[in-house]
């Protein structure tokens, strides 16, 4: 099956990728697989890294699609302005997903 890779880029610290899924795949296996894959090639570039245990995935309704794009594509400006921790700490919020905040960055 096939995933449309829609944007994807990030900083040193993180991945952001806008994927269109088919409504019958499993998010959690899309990942694993970007994760098992990309560990592969990374691993012969940079021998200690490692992927973090989780992820966070987001819906985005078709209108938003251009504005996530460009804060994928200007992450070094957006995160001038505001680090991912406290991004994603508020997306989380805005979600309601229930954390503790000391379990989210490990």
């Amino acid at each position: 099956m096939k995933v449309n890779t829609v944007a994807i880029g990030g900083m040193s610290d993180q991945l952001h990728m806008l994927i269109a899924l088919p409504s019958e795949m499993d998010v959690a296996k899309v990942i694993n697989t970007v994760k098992v894959n990309s560990s592969r090639w990374m691993k012969a570039q940079v021998p200690s890294f490692a992927w973090q245990r989780g992820y966070g995935a987001f819906s985005v309704s078709a209108s938003l699609v251009p504005a996530v794009v460009r804060c994928i594509e200007n992450q070094e400006r957006h995160h001038a302005k505001r680090d991912f921790e406290s991004e994603f700490l508020e997306l989380l919020r805005k979600h309601g997903v229930e954390f503790d905040p000391k379990y989210v960055f490990g």
